[in-house]
Parts: structure tokens; sequence; C-alpha cells
């Protein structure tokens, strides 16, 4: 369970998040993570929150961001906020380590999601762009659809795939919450 203060990485996305203030700080109502991107960085995928509102604050460095069709590159200082079920995703656009301090609300599950991704490339299952293989990540999209979902593919078309895909996922053994210790390993013939 994420802590305030805790800062957790991935080194597959080059992201590094400090929690400032968790779920269980503000009652659910939001969760405020501090960022920083390594040269290089960004997000593992484009995509939408269905129910979540995003504010990108940018405090060092150059915040690339794709907002809907929009290309922003945002500087220390800047606002970018990112409304419910509009696709985006976002970029070290500069030479250096950026950093924004990003609210999420409603909290919703985005920590138990960013813990599972980032435990994830910590222990080295995913790509080298962040991503579990499709049939973990099915199990992880099922369980976080109100959190997240892909942009531009209907949702019912997702939640129709997701419905398919999650339980070969569940009987291979992957969870919907990463937990590393005692995890039994799946293996695919």
């Amino acid at each position: 369970m994420i802590r305030t203060g805790q800062t957790i990485e991935n080194p597959a996305t080059g992201e590094r998040l400090t929690f400032r203030q968790t779920s269980r700080d503000t009652g659910g109502e939001y969760v405020v993570v501090e960022t920083a991107l390594q040269p290089g960085a960004t997000v593992a995928a484009a995509h939408v929150h269905p129910c979540q509102t995003e504010r990108f604050e940018v405090v060092e460095g150059t915040v690339g961001l794709q907002v809907g069709r929009e290309k922003v590159e945002a500087g220390p200082g800047e606002v970018v906020t990112v409304e419910p079920g509009v696709a985006h995703r976002f970029y070290n656009a500069g030479s250096g380590e950026a950093r924004f301090v990003c609210r999420i609300s409603p909290a919703l599950g985005f920590e138990e999601l960013i813990e599972t991704m980032f435990g994830l490339a910590v222990d080295g299952k995913t790509s080298r762009k962040g991503m579990p293989n499709p049939l973990r990540l099915a199990v992880i999209a099922r369980y976080h659809f109100d959190d997240v979902r892909l942009p531009f593919i209907p949702h019912t078309l997702q939640r129709a795939a997701l419905a398919m895909g999650a339980p070969l996922g569940r009987a291979l053994g992957y969870g919907p919450v990463y937990e590393p210790a005692g995890e039994a390993e799946a293996v695919v013939a």
C-alpha cells in the first residue's frame, strides 16, 4: 500500500513518483504525486481516465503532453488540466530532468495501478516501453477499467476483449495486483 512520502520508480519508462498526498490522506478525493522524468522518459502508453481529472503543474524542465489532438509543451509554472475521457500522454520534452506535480481526482484505484505497473517494471516483467504481456495486461486492465482505458477503441469493445483475455491471464496465475513476493510464475507453453 502506497504511503505519503513514498517514492517509486519505473526503470522502463524513466518515471519517478513521490506521493505527496495519498487517497488515505484525502478520503479518496484525490492523490497528489510529484513526478520526475529522466531525459527521454515517457508514460508507457496514451490512455484515458473515464472518471478522473489530472492536473499537471510543471516545476522544472519541459513536459510535453498530447491532450486529445493538441500537443503542448509546458514549462515551470504552467498548468495543463486533462478532463475525464480525454486521451493523453506525457513525456520529457527537454534535455534535462523534468518535474511536475500531478493531482488525480478522484483517487479511485490510481495508487494500486501505479504500484502494480511500476513493480512489474522493476522486476523486469514488462517490455522496454513498460507494458506487461497481453494476458497479464488484460487482467490488470479489467480490474482497473474505471481507472484507465485505451483511447480510440470503444469501451464496449475493450470490455469484450478483456472478458476473453482476463480469464486466460487469471488461469495462468496473473493477478490484478502485482505482488512480487511469492507470485507463482506463469509458464506459457
